[in-house]
């Protein structure tokens, strides 16, 4: 129950932190004319492709993350409920 939360955050926060690092990456890349300044057409071509993908990779870490925190709070909430409901009231005699 708690690993489902701790993966959760794991993810979430690698998640963020790829996005932050590669939109870092391309603001500290870009001219006083907002171009982006490549080596060579080749570096450049790779060079994107790898963020677009790192991109997918991030949503996708921060949405499984997300699934994970929503996965244990309903198991939080399935486990109080079965509580509730196996305590039985004091039969009179």
């Amino acid at each position: 129950m708690v690993a489902s939360l701790v993966i959760g955050i794991i993810f979430l926060v690698a998640g963020l932190g790829l996005r932050y690092w590669i939109n870092r990456r391309k603001f500290y890349r870009r001219s006083p004319m907002g171009g982006e300044g490549f080596s060579s057409y080749e570096s450049s071509v790779f060079i994107k492709f790898i963020e677009r993908v790192g991109k997918w990779v991030a949503y996708a870490f921060i949405i499984y993350g997300l699934l994970s925190i929503w996965v244990y709070s309903r198991e939080k909430k399935d486990k109080e409920k079965q509580a509730v409901q196996t305590e039985q009231p004091a039969q009179r005699k």
